[in-house]
């Protein structure tokens, strides 16, 4: 299957490396000069994953992945030529999948464009998804909450919560599991599917960005925190 990726950044000579690497994966790759010729390609093309640059004229990268995530949970790596943390958890936290800084290597950009997408992907048939029987369900049910594995879309209600490809999967090990507590390593080495080093601010935030898309608030009536062990889905509010 070709997949297609979104090459938004105003610096040509990085969308034309890239675009050297990608071709060379077999991907159909687009280009855009900024936010808003991004914007416009996403209503035009049906686009598989967006590379997006940070800093980029008429849209930057923040505003255009809040545009993204109003209507889809595709994956979204960020580029950005700031070392500092700031922008990496403001990325993070409006729904961005991953994070480079500038300058990088290429080859790491696709190893993580082909992880993204592999992951993303392939999440409807993951053999890793649950155990027992939970492995093989088309859809998790858990208070309100459903989880549509198939369409990897998570529902309250009739209500349909937009996720990331991170949310989603810490969603799927939560829902797969009710009332089982799950450490930070557990988390991380299932959402981000690397190995966890010390990673404790990316979960805080995923977690927190979580329960705001539930309504969970302070009330934590399906993501609880158990202080010193990790975090647990109630069964029942």
């Amino acid at each position: 299957m070709e997949y297609t990726i979104l090459l938004a950044d105003d610096e040509a000579e990085i969308r034309e490396l890239l675009r050297l690497y990608l071709d060379h994966e077999s991907y159909r790759v687009l280009e855009a000069n900024d936010g808003l010729e991004a914007l416009d390609l996403l209503k035009k093309e049906h686009v598989d994953l967006c590379v997006l640059d940070v800093m980029m004229p008429k849209m930057d990268g923040f505003c255009l992945l809040k545009e993204i995530r109003k209507k889809s949970n595709m994956p979204v790596l960020m580029l950005s030529a700031k070392d500092g943390d700031s922008d990496k958890i403001l990325g993070l936290n409006l729904g961005a999948d991953d994070y480079l800084s500038k300058p990088f290597n290429p080859l790491e950009a696709v190893a993580r464009i082909n992880a993204s997408i592999r992951r993303f992907y392939a999440l409807g048939a993951d053999i890793a998804l649950g155990s027992g029987e939970d492995r093989g369900k088309k859809e998790l049910r858990v208070q309100d909450l459903r989880l549509d594995r198939e369409a990897c879309t998570l529902y309250r209600g009739e209500e349909e919560i937009d996720l990331t490809s991170v949310e989603y999967r810490i969603m799927d090990l939560f829902m797969s599991h009710p009332g089982k507590v799950f450490t930070k390593q557990q988390i991380y080495e299932r959402g981000w599917e690397e190995e966890y080093i010390v990673a404790d601010n990316n979960i805080m935030v995923c977690i927190s960005k979580l329960r705001s898309k539930l309504d969970d608030g302070d009330n934590n009536h399906y993501i609880r925190t158990i202080r010193g062990l990790g975090y647990r889905m109630e069964k029942k509010r």
